[in-house]
């Protein structure tokens, strides 16, 4: 699995309060370009030539699940993350979700401006072939 390298840095913030604000400004802006459900389009999943839609139904609820340090460690990534999403044809590391068999489970790799090594994890619903976005994560 190569590493995009991306033209973003990392969230500023020393909490996940300013975090978290930086990270609501940037998908603000995603949420605005659409009425419904926010989404991003992907250059790696594609269909009939059209870009396909990620959504972020999963994204803010699992990372409730963290903790406050753990948060704001993930969300630092958030908007390297969507550019990973956007930009990256690199194959991404996939395997099947061993909790549900519905699902497959994709990881890309990026890489900040600043050199830091993270991963994008995307989950896919088999039957529908919709594509959530996840987490976006360090490396350990």
């Amino acid at each position: 699995m190569i590493p995009y390298p991306t033209k973003s840095y990392k969230l500023s913030g020393s909490n996940f309060k300013e975090v978290k604000r930086n990270a609501l400004i940037i998908y603000k802006k995603i949420t605005s370009s659409t009425k419904r459900r926010p989404y991003v389009r992907s250059a790696y999943f594609r269909s009939k030539g059209k870009k396909q839609k990620i959504f972020f139904d999963y994204f803010w609820v699992h990372l409730s699940q963290k903790s406050f340090k753990e948060r704001a460690k993930r969300l630092k990534y958030f908007k390297a993350a969507i550019e990973v999403i956007r930009k990256s044809r690199d194959h991404p590391a996939s395997e099947d979700n061993p909790h549900k068999r519905g699902e497959l489970l994709h990881r890309f790799a990026g890489l900040t401006k600043d050199g830091e090594l993270f991963y994008v994890q995307i989950k896919e619903d088999k039957r529908s072939g919709k594509k959530y976005f996840m987490s976006c994560f360090p490396e350990k």
